[in-house]
């Protein structure tokens, strides 16, 4: 089973920006080297240090999409998260937390991060939710967050 996340947004700014500025938030957060091009991370994606695959996407979903249908989000930009499930999960996840809320004070727009089916925050309308779940939420990643944010019960519609 193949651990992934994505972090999907409606938002204004082209895949060449977002992918620009996951580069310029996971440099620094040293995640990803200086030799990385924004073309490669949209192509071919990037490999962290840890093993965590991440790669910029076009989003396009059926209108029958549950960010659509549940939460009338359309993402039209994303980037996929693929953990190496074989080592450092935790690690791995705290840092696609830091970089997701590095990209949330870079780029506008409604977003959504999610995995295995598990939503674990939501911005919409600049409000910005997180998962009440404790385990996906410690007190190392809450620490991580620069923005304000409001917990509650985030899920998708029973189908």
């Amino acid at each position: 089973m193949a651990l992934s996340y994505d972090f999907e947004m409606a938002t204004p700014t082209s895949l060449e920006q977002v992918a620009c500025a996951l580069l310029d938030v996971g440099r620094p957060l040293k995640l990803f080297e200086a030799s990385i091009t924004p073309e490669q991370v949209s192509h071919d994606g990037a490999v962290t240090p840890r093993g965590m695959w991440v790669r910029t996407y076009e989003r396009r979903p059926a209108p029958w999409s549950p960010l659509v249908t549940d939460f009338g989000i359309t993402p039209t930009a994303a980037i996929g998260f693929s953990l190496y499930k074989h080592d450092r999960i935790t690690e791995q996840q705290d840092d696609l937390v830091r970089v997701v809320t590095g990209l949330l004070d870079r780029l506008a727009g409604d977003a959504v991060l999610s995995g295995m089916e598990t939503i674990w925050l939501m911005r919409r309308d600049g409000e910005l939710l997180l998962n009440e779940r404790d385990d996906i939420w410690p007190e190392r990643r809450l620490a991580a967050l620069r923005q304000a944010y409001r917990r509650d019960t985030l899920a998708f519609a029973e189908q």
